[in-house]
Parts: structure tokens; sequence; C-alpha cells
């Protein structure tokens, strides 16, 4: 997969954050640099996911770029406990927030509010980026709604520990303060609502930052910071103590066995997904690289075949697999049906499989490669809209955690029956050549095109550009758009998929809470 080779030389890059010479800076400044302080803090031995590695990629060029969106967020286990890191990255912009940064934020803290996770800051931000301040400060999303959800947590009992390891100033201050316990390293870190050259501006008294906000002062005087660190390495290592010290999580209970390796070798997954999103091939393959060997149990195998629904294991997880089933000229009914497509009567069947395992308390893993509810007069006269409906309600009310990977395309409405990001999947990932979009690049390109050329003809432009319009569509449907918007979490690897629904799964085993599934009006 030719895709994945270009997605690893661009995360590359984005790793260096700011670039070379501000992460020197750094290291003089006797700062650690921010995927620095996360390799600390997480356990040597532990696996890191990082989320949202290429979130804001190719975004605001006209300030230089937002890396990363600036802030880096990764799972991984601190002295063994599952948990959420958010770390700024001073290298991008003295570690502003852009509006992609908050969005990036507000996910690291709906994982730890959904999964029940300790959440741990490492702050070293100049505050919201001013010139995009209308695209950060005042809306339901916007930076506020990250003190929010710090109170919400608070009160729910998920653990937020902050380290002040840097600048932390205006509204950014919030953030810590509103946090559980809060660490504060000396010499490089400062809280205050206003900094030195405002305070004189704005009361003329005159103070130095240090004195104002820095270490010693909130350690000793204010009281804000509850334990003052010499240096990072010291500021991380009591992070580590804390989290060392908590109890036990309790689980939800969800059905682990002892792994078994798939029938066929996980690294060649890779292989079955054809060059050309529009090409056949058949989804059971893909399934027997993915699922440990001898557990795939398929439901209702010779009705509604354009899904498949099956009961299975992934890594010794039990989990309810809904996947799109590619294979081409589909016999059903004396029908011969479009692979990819969700008719009504595949639909029909995801329903009731959500059902069944929301009645198990069975985890769902949705694999995406549709091309949307079929269409025409046979499959309206059939209902496919009323049985679509009670698919897409189905997701909406499942209880049980979800888990989306976009394995090939994700078109219409067929994204959002198949758990798109609007229907809270836990995660949501994508391999490399995933496509979302509201259609296909070559119908989507026409429509645009025959629109543009009314438009033209009416005021009398020049001629327009097909070729143009098509390939702005195909970026804007491609993976790393999906990824940069943060439609998805990440871009993976194909081969690490079991991997990544595993600890999707172990961690929302960490939340033990369950409700009652019901569908509402729409009875199955």
């Amino acid at each position: 997969m030719h895709q994945w080779k270009e997605i690893k030389t661009i995360r590359s890059k984005v790793h260096l954050g700011g670039g070379a010479s501000k992460l020197a800076k750094l290291k003089k400044n006797g700062k650690l640099s921010a995927r620095e302080r996360i390799d600390f803090l997480i356990d040597k031995d532990s696996p890191q996911f990082e989320i949202g590695s290429l979130a804001a990629h190719g975004l605001y060029q006209e300030y230089g770029g937002c890396p990363s969106a600036g802030v880096i967020v990764v799972l991984g286990r601190i002295n063994r406990r599952l948990s959420i890191v958010v770390a700024n990255d001073a290298t991008v912009k003295a570690g502003s927030w852009f509006p992609m940064t908050t969005k990036k934020n507000l996910r690291a803290q709906e994982i730890a509010i959904e999964n029940h996770i300790p959440i741990i800051y490492l702050v070293d931000s100049a505050g919201i980026f001013l010139p995009l301040q209308n695209e950060v400060f005042a809306d339901q999303q916007h930076f506020g709604r990250v003190f929010r959800n710090n109170a919400i947590m608070s009160s729910h009992g998920i653990v937020q520990i902050a380290a002040i390891m840097g600048p932390c100033v205006a509204g950014g201050a919030y953030l810590p303060a509103m946090s559980d316990e809060i660490i504060i390293v000396e010499k490089t870190a400062s809280l205050f609502l206003a900094g030195s050259h405002l305070v004189k501006a704005a009361i003329g008294e005159n103070i130095d930052n240090e004195t104002l906000g820095g270490a010693l002062t909130h350690s000793a005087i204010s009281g804000v910071a509850d334990h003052q660190a010499k240096d990072d390495v010291h500021a991380l290592q009591i992070i580590r103590d804390l989290i060392e010290k908590m109890p036990s999580p309790k689980l939800a209970g969800f059905s682990k066995n002892n792994p078994k390796s798939p029938e066929w070798n996980p690294a060649k997954i890779s292989e079955i997904i054809p060059d050309h999103s529009w090409k056949p091939y058949d989804t059971h393959v893909l399934l027997n690289h993915l699922v440990d060997k001898n557990s795939f149990n398929e439901y209702k195998k010779n009705y509604g075949k354009t899904l498949i629904t099956a009961y299975a294991r992934i890594d010794g997880w039990s989990v309810g697999i809904v996947a799109n089933q590619r294979s081409q000229g589909i016999h059903q009914n004396g029908e011969v049906q479009l692979g990819g497509v969700i008719y009504s009567d595949s639909a029909d069947k995801a329903t009731r499989f959500i059902a069944n395992c929301n009645q198990r308390k069975i985890p769902l893993v949705f694999l995406q490669d549709v091309m949307g509810f079929m269409v025409g007069k046979r499959a309206e006269h059939g209902g496919i809209i009323k049985d679509g409906a009670k698919m897409v309600n189905a997701v909406a009310n499942s209880v049980v955690p979800k888990l989306t990977i976009v394995i090939g395309n994700s078109y219409g409405a067929g994204n959002y029956a198949m758990c798109g990001r609007a229907f809270d999947p836990r995660l949501m990932l994508a391999w490399p050549n995933a496509k979302i979009g509201v259609m296909g690049k070559d119908q989507a390109s026409k429509v645009l095109f025959d629109l543009q050329k009314k438009r033209a003809e009416a005021s009398q432009n020049g001629p327009l550009d097909l070729e143009k319009i098509k390939a702005d569509y195909q970026h804007q449907e491609s993976s790393l758009n999906a990824a940069s918007q943060m439609w998805v979490d990440e871009i993976i690897n194909p081969s690490e998929t079991r991997k990544w629904i595993s600890m999707g799964i172990e961690l929302a085993n960490h939340n033990p809470k369950s409700k009652q599934f019901n569908m509402g009006i729409l009875q199955v």
C-alpha cells in the first residue's frame, strides 16, 4: 500500500514540530521537548498510541503552519495504568492554541470522559493564537469547553494532573487550576492571568514574571500549585509517582480469552485491498487476516450479503463485526447486488445484529468500505429509507463501545450507518487508502462541474477545468485531509489494526458504567 510510505514521510516531518532549531533552543534552556516528556512519562515497555498526529496538516500556511495542531496526544500506560497525555508543543508558535488545537484538546478530554481514564496535561503554552481568536474563544466547542470538561471530569472522579512546564497565561491558567493536582517547574514555568507587561499597562505595578507567578510564588505564597519540581524530569517523576499510588480501576468486564494469531498473516492484510477503490475484493479474506483463528461465527450468512455481521475475537477480545462486503456480483433472492452498497435486507440484518451485541455486552467493530445505500425505484419501493433509518437508529442508540476503521470508501449516508464520527465511536481510525465524502470523486466532480458550468455561462466567464475540480475533490476525500480535520483520530498501518482494536476495547473496558439499549419508536 504505497500511501502508507507517504504518510510515514509526512509524519516524520511532523514529529519535528517547529523544527530542529527550535528543539535545540528548548534543550539549551534546560527543557525537554513535548515528545521527550511523553517518552519519559509512558512506561518503557508500553506501546504508545498517538491521537491526531496529522491534525492541522496543510492548514494555517499563512502563519507558517501548525504541525500536529501544536499539541501531542498519546494513549499509553503510566506505571501500568492506561492514561491519556496532552502535551503542548512549545516549538510550534510557543504552544499557542489554534482552532485545531482546541479541537484536538477537546477530543483528548472526550476520550478520558468516555473511558474513565486519567488525563495528564503537560502545559507549555502562550495561550490563544490572537490572529484567530474569533475561531477559538467564544463558541460552544471553543476554548471555554476545555474548562467545562475539567469540571465535568472532576465531578465524575476522572483524575486530572497538570504539570506547568512553561508559560501558562490568561484563560489558559484555568486548565491546570481546574485540575485535581498541579505541579510547577522552577525557573522555566509561570502561571498568571496577566503577565508583567500587561500588569504594568493595566494597573501600573512593576513586577517581574517570576515574582508574579513563578514556581516559588505558587508553591509557597498563593498555594495554587501542589508540588514544586526542580526541572522537567522531576515533574514527570512526580506524575509517575502519583499515578502509581492510584487504586486499580473498576472494569466493565468485556469478555477476553487468551489471544490467538489470525489464520493468515496480519502483516499482509494491506495486500487484500486493490489499488483502485472501485475494484471488488472478498472481505471474508481480509477478516481471515484480522480475527483470532477459529473464532469467526457469521450471523445470517446467507441473508443481506452486502454486509457481513459476525461474532469473533480480536486479540482475545470478544467483538461483533459489521463489515461491508466488497465482492462482485453478490446474489441475493435472485438479484445481483453491488458490493459495498447497503440494501434493505443488509440494513435489517445489521440492525438486528447490533441489538444482539448490545443485549450481550459485546463491543462493536465497524469496518467501513461503503458506497452508500442503494437507490432507484426497486430500492425506494422496498422501503430502503425506513430500513436504513432503523440501522442508523440502532448505531446511534448502541450503548456498547464502538470502534470504526475506514478501510476503503466511506460515502454518503453509509458513513453514518457504519458508525462515522457523528455516531461517537470510541476510536475512529483510517487506513491510508481511505476516502470519506458525500459521494465518489467522479460523480461529485461531474455534479460540481455542471453547476459551475451553468454559473460560468450565466456570467460569461472563461472555460472550466474538470481535472482541477477532480483533483480538489480527491484531496478533500483523502485520508490525509480526514486526519488533518480530525474526522478520524489517526491514520494507521493496516498491519497494526488488531493492536489498535485491542487497545480500543481495553480502553473502553475501564468504564464500568452501563446503560440500557433502547431504539425508541423505531422498533426492530
